[in-house]
């Protein structure tokens, strides 16, 4: 009997439950487990936009730079009689072609005598005016990367063989989305910088600031060498020296959005937001304050001022 009682007891010590200590340090450990995926989210994110950086803008800003050394205009200019605008050879001065200069000795050499200018040099295809957001230069005949191909200037390697102007990343929700590059000529007064610059295309509100401190350490959208496209000048007495603008948008204001059943119905973007990229997507549409993580974010397209 006292045999069967040792054995009762024995029974009743393993079925009890687990110790307040144990408990705790299940919950800890269960808490640094999703504490940690929750970083590397972050981490491979930076990651990713330090990446879009380095291996794709930077390396763009010296395929410019080096084609500059090598022919002694920038990309699409004159080499006998440079302009010192992208795309050039595509102008006029009083009715004469800008490379032989007819007709151009009653006139100031400024760009403000060139027609023509200011249109964008992007490969391939590239896209038109007005197709992505405010201010979207038209499309030069020029190729950019027959430019480069020509003058011997390596490109970075892009999406692969034919496409070194674009790249692939993932924005925050997990949808894919794609830069591209371009150059253009600014007119005195543009709010995103006057003379040459290398437009990029298809940057969320997060990249966009991230490569904004990166390049001039001002996260401001009409400030720096980098600023975002179709900004308006601050044009009152008291915003003369006043700070600019954040950058627009941010990563709750999906595109390309149904809002009804099927795939019909969309949700309009009613404040026309500068430099906004309504073309991704099904249809142009925006809405703000949703935060489904299926909504592709929306793209910016922003402007960086060459040194030449």
């Amino acid at each position: 009997m006292k045999k069967m009682h040792s054995f009762r007891g024995l029974g009743r010590k393993v079925q009890q439950g687990f110790t307040l200590v144990e408990l705790a340090i299940v919950l800890a450990v269960i808490g640094l487990i999703i504490g940690a995926v929750a970083i590397a989210k972050d981490v491979q994110r930076n990651a990713e936009y330090q990446k879009a950086v380095n291996k794709f803008a930077y390396q763009w800003k010296m395929a410019y730079d080096q084609y500059y050394q090598r022919t002694g205009v920038v990309v699409g200019d004159c080499q006998q009689a440079p302009t010192y605008m992208v795309d050039g050879t595509e102008t006029s001065i009083n009715g004469g072609n800008a490379c032989t200069r007819a007709g151009s000795m009653n006139v100031p050499g400024i760009p403000a005598s060139f027609t023509d200018r200011g249109r964008k040099i992007c490969s391939g295809q590239g896209y038109a005016a007005n197709t992505v957001g405010t201010g979207d230069a038209a499309l030069a005949t020029a190729n950019l990367r027959e430019l480069m191909t020509r003058a011997g200037v390596r490109m970075p390697p892009g999406r692969g063989e034919g496409h070194e102007d674009r790249f692939l990343y993932i924005d925050s929700n997990g949808n894919p989305a794609e830069l591209q590059v371009c150059f253009q000529f600014n007119d005195a007064g543009v709010a995103s910088g006057a003379g040459n610059v290398m437009v990029i295309r298809g940057l969320t509100p997060d990249l966009a600031r991230f490569m904004d401190q990166v390049i001039d350490g001002k996260p401001d959208s009409r400030e720096g060498r980098f600023r975002i496209q179709g900004r308006l000048q601050q044009t009152a007495a008291n915003q003369a020296n006043a700070p600019g603008n954040q950058w627009e948008a941010n990563n709750t204001q999906g595109v390309a959005i149904n809002v009804g059943s099927g795939n019909s119905t969309q949700m309009n973007n009613s404040d026309a937001r500068a430099g906004i990229d309504n073309n991704s997507g099904s249809a142009a549409g925006t809405v703000t304050g949703r935060t489904f993580d299926e909504d592709q974010v929306i793209l910016l397209t922003a402007h960086w001022i060459m040194e030449q």
